[in-house]
């Protein structure tokens, strides 16, 4: 995997345990700004709540607004599991978060997802409707023009794509994303939703989720 890791000041044990373990992944230091130097491949970032020189949601603002960074994954990593800090998170631009200290073991499976037993093999090409995706590719299209999606979103497009017509609890869709450690709460994943259905209708698809009161989200199928 192509990957580059922007972490606020890693410490030492960290940046040694993740050069051992994933010798392909990049580390670079997030210390007054965004990496001046060109970031390849797929971008993930974890920012500290409170850094050394700016807070934890200057950050993530400013990895959004630069454009080799625009598309970055970003977990904020949080001092306690405070509900109004994860709020703020999100509405910054961080597609989740965690709560520190950060180690090599969380941080990989956070990228990676859980592995499991059993899991099924994915399907590259996915359709529903004018809304199709590209898991190679990493490319959703509405009508055949191209949609900018970021991580989560992709994923749980993904998700509901394959299972068409089944409702999904919030804490079903934590699980699948790989995010079940406790630290995520249910209204994340409405958020998550929301930006997803924004997303697609502002590129001309129809609202292709439908919400059940109590229950959660299902994607109903739409015919081509």
């Amino acid at each position: 995997m192509n990957l580059t890791l922007l972490v606020t000041a890693p410490p030492d044990r960290l940046a040694r345990d993740i050069a051992a373990q994933r010798p392909s992944w990049r580390l670079v230091a997030l210390q007054d700004g965004i990496p001046q130097e060109p970031v390849q491949g797929t971008i993930w970032g974890f920012v500290d709540w409170l850094g050394e020189t700016m807070s934890g949601l200057e950050m993530c603002r400013r990895l959004r607004e630069a454009p080799q960074t625009r598309a970055a994954h970003i977990t904020m990593v949080l001092d306690e599991p405070d509900s109004d800090a994860r709020r703020r998170a999100l509405q910054a631009g961080a597609d989740d978060y965690l709560t520190g200290p950060l180690d090599a073991t969380r941080l990989i499976e956070r990228v990676e997802g859980p592995r499991s037993k059993g899991t099924p093999p994915r399907i590259n090409r996915l359709a529903n409707g004018i809304i199709t995706l590209d898991a190679a590719a990493h490319q959703v299209r509405v009508d055949g023009a191209l949609v900018a999606m970021r991580p989560n979103e992709f994923q749980l497009l993904a998700h509901f794509i394959q299972n068409r017509d089944q409702v999904f609890s919030r804490a079903a869709l934590i699980e699948q994303l790989g995010k079940h450690d406790g630290a995520i709460d249910d209204r994340t994943v409405d958020v998550w939703v929301g930006r997803l259905r924004r997303a697609l209708i502002a590129a001309g698809a129809p609202d292709p989720l439908r919400t059940v009161r109590s229950l959660g989200y299902v994607m109903d199928s739409v015919e081509s």
